[in-house]
C-alpha cells in the first residue's frame, strides 16, 4: 500500500489544522464550543463557572421578561 493519500481533496481545503478529540464526553459532538476573549477568560476559572454565570444571566432575563409581561408593558 502506498503511504501517500489517494484522496482527491481540493487544494482550497486545508485540513492540516484540524484537531481530533480522542477522549472525553464531547468527542462526537460538534459546534458546542465557543472561544472566549482573553478578558473574559480571566474572569472565570473554568467552564463550570462560565456556565453558572450564563445560567444566572438567563434566569435574570427570564424573570425580567415575566415582570415586563405582567405589567402590560410588552415591548
Amino acid at each position: 500500500m502506498n503511504n501517500e493519500s489517494t484522496d482527491e481533496l481540493r487544494s482550497e481545503y486545508d485540513v492540516r489544522s484540524l484537531q481530533v478529540r480522542k477522549l472525553g464526553q464531547g468527542r462526537k459532538r460538534f459546534g458546542d464550543t465557543v472561544r472566549l476573549e482573553p478578558d473574559v477568560v480571566k474572569a472565570f476559572p473554568d467552564a463550570e463557572a462560565v456556565n453558572a454565570a450564563l445560567r444566572y444571566l438567563i434566569e435574570i432575563a427570564e424573570h425580567s421578561a415575566n415582570l415586563t409581561h405582567r405589567s402590560g408593558n410588552v415591548r
